[in-house]
């Protein structure tokens, strides 16, 4: 068996507004902006954490593929609007703390800390999209 070295680079997930999606992962989460190309609605943003410049998460426009059509599109939106269409999942040393952080900031909890019966603790809130974002306890 060959054994390959593979990393995560990047994760796309989308964007309504993207002024409110930078502040959310800038300002919310502590995360870098490290490239804002396009213009008005029409950006694609790349954010990551500090310290981890190989991993980011690229913001885009949810329909910007010309090959969707208008009934995708339509059904696109109708996920984002419940919060059902996108995610990812993050780490932390201290899921508590950083809940207590990311909650006092005003954002959209789904979930709070709680453990799970699969083993991990984890919390739950959206992002301005919508977007489900995860947190669970590292290690």
């Amino acid at each position: 068996m060959i054994v390959m070295d593979i990393t995560i680079h990047q994760s796309f997930l989308p964007h309504i507004d993207p002024d409110e999606s930078v502040a959310f992962y800038r300002d919310v989460l502590g995360f870098e902006v490290r490239a804002d190309v396009g213009q008005g609605t029409w950006r694609w943003i790349t954010v990551g954490p500090a310290g981890q410049p190989d991993t980011a998460i690229v913001l885009q426009p949810p329909v910007c593929d010309p090959s969707i059509s208008e009934d995708e599109k339509r059904t696109i939106s109708e996920l984002m609007a419940k919060g059902n269409y996108a995610g990812v999942n993050l780490a932390t040393p201290d899921v508590d703390a950083a809940f207590n952080e990311i909650q006092a900031k005003g954002v959209d909890v789904v979930q709070e800390p709680i453990d799970q019966p699969y083993g991990l603790r984890d919390c739950a809130f959206r992002d301005p999209a919508g977007n489900l974002i995860r947190l669970q306890q590292a290690g």
